[in-house]
């Protein structure tokens, strides 16, 4: 599965996206084609977007996700002393 991002646009008495031509030419996509689509907000974190943010701040894999969270918190939202 392939992830991209495309801003909302009104068309018409409608909204649509616009896919990349490249993105529609690499999946052999073409007008008429149907496809599923996955809308999320822009503010929700995937279980992915955690782990990515681990890796951007070296931090150590303790085995339990709670405990990634945690340390993830305390990296990007230290306690004021």
């Amino acid at each position: 599965m392939e992830q991209i991002k495309a801003r909302v646009r009104k068309w018409g008495n409608s909204f649509g996206i616009i896919l990349p031509k490249d993105f529609m030419d690499s999946k052999k996509i073409g007008e008429g084609s149907e496809i599923s689509v996955r809308i999320e907000p822009s503010n929700m974190m995937t279980v992915g977007d955690v782990l990515e943010l681990a890796k951007k701040f070296k931090l150590k894999r303790k085995g339990d996700t709670q405990k990634i969270l945690d340390e993830i918190d305390r990296e990007l939202w230290p306690e004021e002393e």
